[in-house]
């Protein structure tokens, strides 16, 4: 009772009643929502000069409703503490394609209650084969070889953050909530948050989660990620009438490109292309040239399947993007929090995706926080909300710091032009390929959270 009546003290107090306009609630016609655990989608009343004049007073806002923000408010929610996650767009970013998952990220959805939701709906990937361009195979191997405990699949983004939202209360979610400004008189103050329409809102804790390019760490003093000096070509292969796709990943490497291909489910093939490029030239979003791209780079490619997936690209889902990372060195980069505002995921440690890890990565951080902030805030201290994220920091930094120099190497040898290491990667590097030491950074162990329901 005790520890109820500090938590109330701490984070209630004086707080304006939400106001939101008239809203709908998103479709889910793909999986099953109860309707009182659905998502209500919410806009600000842009007409009301009052209700934008105000500043709302909330506990918990997490800014950014991708994977890693709807992670952590579920992470926040099983443990009985409520969040405000504010997302730009006027609904979940649903479209575009898929991610790999390892049984890291299969242990965070199991932990927080939606593993079993996913999984069924996606592939089981058995293996990997890697070839060169002249056809030979270098290195193939099945994943549970060397890790019977190994789970890989591809998710398709949109149906993963569907299932995260559908387990938050409603209108957790405020959609068309833009980040424009952020500000604080002192380190322990609290932080105002101003959005585009004019709301401007007081928060006790703030958690940036809106990926590579986050204001919020921006804010804190983090340096822009930067471009490793390759883009990729991304998209997701439509067979309405099922595909003969086996079970596995399939690269091959060449000379500056590489490519791969695994199957989500049983009619969508996930692909990427990537190329050096000195810079990442001029966006292109047009996807019957990026599809006139792709085929260009595999010229003389022992890649008819490949080929024919990009034919079955479906068009909102082809994309091109430059990688990039961040190093998070220790003394020259921010801490992960600054008082009582905290970065989760690619908003703090952006990785290229040599590794599969961006998405694991971030499930693991949402959990990680979402355990010691809840304790923390139960406690009713605003020093122990400061400790938790310290604690936070601390745990996580040793992990992802060599992980994000591990993929970036990773994707220098890969991507290499220069004949030597071309060499040395076909021939010596990639057929001594060890599994196990390959995945060691997937064995991240995680209890299943309380459950607290009540809506």
């Amino acid at each position: 009772m005790a520890t109820a009546t500090a938590y109330s003290f701490f984070f209630s107090s004086t707080t304006f009643v939400r106001q939101y306009s008239k809203s709908q609630q998103y479709g889910l016609s793909d999986r099953k929502c109860k309707p009182n655990l659905g998502l209500l989608m919410v806009k600000a009343q842009s007409n009301n000069s009052y209700y934008r004049s105000q500043v709302r007073e909330e506990d918990i806002v997490i800014v950014g409703g991708g994977i890693a923000g709807l992670a952590t408010a579920v992470s926040l929610h099983r443990l009985g503490v409520g969040s405000l996650v504010l997302e730009q767009g006027e609904s979940l970013r649903t479209g575009g394609i898929a991610l790999s998952l390892y049984k890291n990220g299969w242990r965070v959805l199991d932990a927080i209650g939606v593993g079993s939701d996913i999984r069924t709906q996606f592939i089981h990937l058995q293996g990997l084969t890697i070839k060169s361009v002249d056809g030979r195979v270098l290195r193939a191997f099945n994943f549970k070889d060397d890790d019977e405990s190994q789970e890989v699949r591809a998710v398709e983004r949109g149906v993963l953050l569907k299932t995260l939202a559908c387990q938050l209360p409603l209108k957790t979610i405020r959609f068309s909530s833009k980040l424009t400004n952020i500000s604080r008189r002192h380190i322990g103050d609290d932080t105002m948050l101003e959005l585009a329409d004019g709301t401007r809102l007081s928060a006790k804790v703030v958690i940036g989660c809106e990926g590579i390019g986050s204001p919020i760490a921006k804010w804190m003093g983090f340096p822009k990620p930067k471009y490793v000096g390759y883009c990729s070509i991304r998209g997701l292969g439509y067979f309405p009438n099922g595909h003969s796709c086996q079970n596995k990943m399939s690269n091959i490497n060449g000379s500056g490109v590489r490519a791969g291909w695994f199957p989500v489910s049983s009619t969508k093939i996930y692909w990427n292309i990537s190329f050096k490029r000195d810079s990442p030239g001029p966006k292109i979003s047009d996807p019957d040239e990026l599809r006139k791209q792709s085929k260009e780079l595999l010229r003389g490619w022992p890649a008819e399947t490949l080929l024919e997936i990009i034919d079955h690209t479906l068009d909102d889902t082809i994309i091109r993007a430059p990688m990039a990372d961040r190093w998070l060195w220790p003394g020259l980069n921010p801490l992960a929090y600054s008082g009582r505002v905290a970065v989760v995921g690619d908003a703090w440690h952006p990785m290229t995706p040599n590794l599969g890890q961006g998405a694991s990565v971030a499930l693991e951080d949402s959990i990680v926080l979402g355990r010691k902030l809840a304790h923390a805030v139960k406690s009713g201290s605003s020093s122990l909300v400061e400790e938790a994220l310290e604690s936070y920091e601390r745990e996580r930094w040793p992990v992802v710091f060599p992980l994000a120099i591990k993929a970036n190497l990773l994707g220098a040898v890969l991507q290499t032009r220069n004949p030597i290491v071309g060499y040395f990667r076909d021939n010596i590097f990639t057929p001594r390929l060890n599994p196990q030491s390959m995945f060691k950074h997937t064995n991240f162990d995680v209890q299943p959270l309380g459950l607290h329901t009540k809506q």
